[in-house]
């Protein structure tokens, strides 16, 4: 082994090292959070080429976001490694669509929407059907879902059925609105996203030649995210792949989060059963969170349910991989309830002044929220306490004015020689924008704009150090090259702000400081849940946000949406089992929420594991199906003394207590008032008025006994 080979494989542990040196044939790689399975695969494909087994350009590596991409190339150029194909399934697709469409089609390819909505719109107009913004955005997500599950207005009826009808409207009516769109795009000759997915699989599908071309490029391929790849993608893959195995997959069951979009965990699942031969590695060393954290994210998943199936797919969902935390031990998680959402995000952003003032980088802190219209109040309190954020999905880096002046101004000066650090030249450079070394004492654009131009600083002198440590030097045209790459692929560099971004949106980055906020019932679970695997994506969805934070976790929730307000709300029913007593703003523990009824999910039976669709089964806590826990001469005592009491108080039966409280009574057994208290059906008049006589005909001594 030479010393490069021993400088890619140094550093790994024996997991990780295991994946890196497993090179050919199928391999199925379980990575938990923070466990480094970038790293494991970047160092795979970088020592399958220096040792030969691999052609740089003939390795394609697809993941799920252009920024995961942008930072997998950084990694394999650092890894002397530069020619490998590390892209996005749709920016992989769409370079092949554009070579081939000539040659398959004919003619120009059509040009791509950024966005349905306008032709969404467009096609209900065309059918005289009403709509609003809302329900705009929704169509397009249902049409979004049916085409990458491969489904086509024709089969859209059938192919949806149990999926809740979008935007209100049927699904004859949906079917007749995604042809209406389709009909839309093809007389403005346009396509969108999917379609390139979609257009690629028929070229490859139908044109045996091209096909043939594709294979002899690309014969080792790496699948980062493979949870969350939907069937268009896996097909596209298989396409790609031909008759070979040489494939590398790599994800977590526990952290799929996309499947409202028709991504489905299946394919990572059934990795084993489509290659039987398949090594299996589990990555569950985590390099990321302190063992606090880690903790917390492991007890969140030991609290699920058995997990429904995958669609209409009866997939078994392996037991979560259990994280072995490798970082120093560090502060506990905080958890605490606020009155209402201002009272919320101003304790919010009072905490992180305090952490920014204890030394922890503003770009180092993250408020993560369930729904993008909860940003609201976040903005105003950080704006408030003069905290500087970015909100992640809004205005794009690169889109920027100062940045873009920035570039063309680098760019400019590049071409004129000049010495010294690249970094001191861009700060000259930009220094005539408004850069600083010190930052403006104020808020607003002013501010932004630095914050901006500073990032551009900071990456220059994180590059030109990482050029530095293998000995090498970088120039002011490298990095304008640089900055080309990056604002190609939108992989912004860090902007020194607090993050705020909804939890979907957080997928695959990490900061040191996460504040988890608005985690109540209704927002988490999103109150649109309705059933078994509704409940299991919101948990893991959860954990996805609390393994994003290396070492400080917050954790809030507020029981009104206004000042003022009623209390209605609850802590989120993923929490009850992780929270301590449960903490005010004040930190005082509060008797209201400890009162509160915890759940840990939808009801189900206690004996079969199944929802329960009554009231009276949620009651009993059983399904009709299943044997009844209790003594059937005890329940027909309570019957009796139920009628006898409901005659003398001339009633009927069920205002004493209906059927189903006297099953929950006699399955509960309870043996004081507190106790009986607890059952459902069993109020603090009911109890005053019933309680003694329910407990004697419980007990051993009872008049019926």
């Amino acid at each position: 082994m030479n010393s490069v080979e021993e400088r890619i494989l140094a550093g790994l542990d024996d997991e990780q090292r295991r994946v890196a040196t497993t090179l050919n044939g199928p391999l199925c790689v379980l990575a938990g959070a923070g466990t480094g399975k970038t790293r494991a695969i970047t160092h795979r494909i970088a020592y399958g080429v220096h040792t030969g087994t691999y052609q740089a350009n003939q390795v394609l590596a697809v993941t799920f976001t252009s920024r995961a991409a942008a930072e997998m190339r950084t990694r394999l150029r650092d890894l002397d490694a530069p020619g490998v194909q590390a892209r996005t399934f749709h920016a992989a697709a769409l370079r092949q669509l554009q070579y081939f469409w000539p040659q398959a089609i004919g003619g120009e390819l059509p040009n791509i929407i950024d966005y349905k909505a306008q032709m969404v719109a467009e096609a209900a107009r065309r059918l005289r059907l009403t709509t609003d913004r809302a329900s705009i955005r929704d169509l397009a997500a249902e049409i979004e879902w049916a085409k990458v599950s491969m489904h086509t207005p024709e089969s859209y009826v059938d192919a949806a059925a149990g999926r809740d009808d979008a935007a209100g409207f049927d699904k004859t009516t949906i079917a007749r609105i995604f042809q209406s769109y389709e009909d839309v795009k093809t007389d403005r000759h346009m396509i969108d996203f999917e379609d390139v997915l979609l257009l690629t699989v028929g070229i490859l599908d139908t044109e045996a030649q091209i096909a043939a071309q594709i294979r002899k490029q690309y014969r080792h391929f790496v699948v980062d995210e493979y949870q969350d790849v939907s069937p268009l993608q896996q097909r596209l893959l298989d396409l790609w792949m031909g008759e070979r195995q040489d494939v590398c997959v790599v994800g977590d069951a526990s952290q799929t989060i996309y499947s409202f979009t028709g991504a489905t965990p299946a394919h990572l699942l059934e990795f084993g059963q489509r290659y039987p031969e398949a090594p299996l590695v589990k990555l569950i060393r985590d390099y990321r969170s302190t063992p606090q954290v880690v903790d917390l994210a492991n007890r969140l998943l030991s609290t699920r349910r058995i997990e429904a199936g995958v669609g209409d797919r009866n997939v078994s969902w392996p037991e979560p991989l259990e994280l072995i935390a490798q970082r120093e031990s560090g502060p506990e998680p905080q958890f605490a309830e606020f009155a209402d959402d201002q009272a919320e995000a101003a304790g919010m952003a009072k905490a992180i002044q305090q952490l920014i003032d204890s030394g922890v980088q503003a770009a180092e802190i993250a408020v993560l929220y369930r729904t993008n219209g909860q940003s609201e109040n976040y903005e105003q309190a950080l704006a408030a306490a003069g905290i500087g954020y970015q909100l992640r999905g809004g205005e794009r880096f690169f889109q920027r004015r100062e940045v873009r002046d920035g570039i063309l101004q680098l760019r400019a000066a590049a071409r004129v020689d000049a010495e010294g650090s690249v970094t001191q030249q861009v700060k000259d450079v930009l220094s005539s924008l408004g850069y600083s070394e010190t930052a403006p004492s104020g808020s607003g654009a002013v501010r932004e704009r630095w914050e901006s131009l500073q990032a551009l600083v900071a990456l220059a002198a994180e590059l030109e150090k990482k050029r530095a440590d293998r000995q090498e030097s970088l120039s002011l045209m490298e990095f304008v090259a640089e900055l080309d790459e990056r604002a190609a692929a939108q992989h912004a560099p860090t902007v020194q702000g607090v993050t705020l971004a909804s939890l979907h949106s957080a997928k695959g980055l990490e900061w040191d400081a996460v504040f988890l906020a608005g985690m109540s019932d209704g927002l988490m679970p999103i109150s649109f849940a309705e059933d078994q695997a509704d409940y299991d994506e919101e948990r893991r969805l959860l954990y996805v946000g609390i393994t994003r934070a290396r070492r400080h976790l917050h954790v809030s929730w507020s029981l009104s949406r206004t000042p003022g307000g009623r209390a209605s709300r609850r802590p989120s029913r993923f929490l009850d089992r992780l929270r301590p007593a449960v903490s005010t703003q004040d930190g005082a523990s509060s008797p209201r929420a400890a009162k509160r009824r915890r759940l840990a999910g939808p009801p189900t039976c206690r004996v079969c594991g199944t929802l329960l669709s009554s009231a009276a089964e949620r009651k009993v806590g059983r399904c009709g199906d299943c044997p009844p826990g209790y003594d059937e001469a005890v329940f027909e005592r309570l019957r009796q003394w139920r009628l006898d009491t409901a005659n003398e108080a001339s009633v009927p039966a069920f205002v004493i207590f209906t059927d189903a409280t006297l099953m929950a009574i006699a399955e509960a057994g309870p043996t004081d008032a507190t106790e009986l208290s607890k059952v459902p059906g069993v109020g603090r008049t009911k109890l005053e008025r019933y309680g003694p006589d329910v407990l004697d005909i419980l007990s051993a001594g009872g008049p019926a006994a």
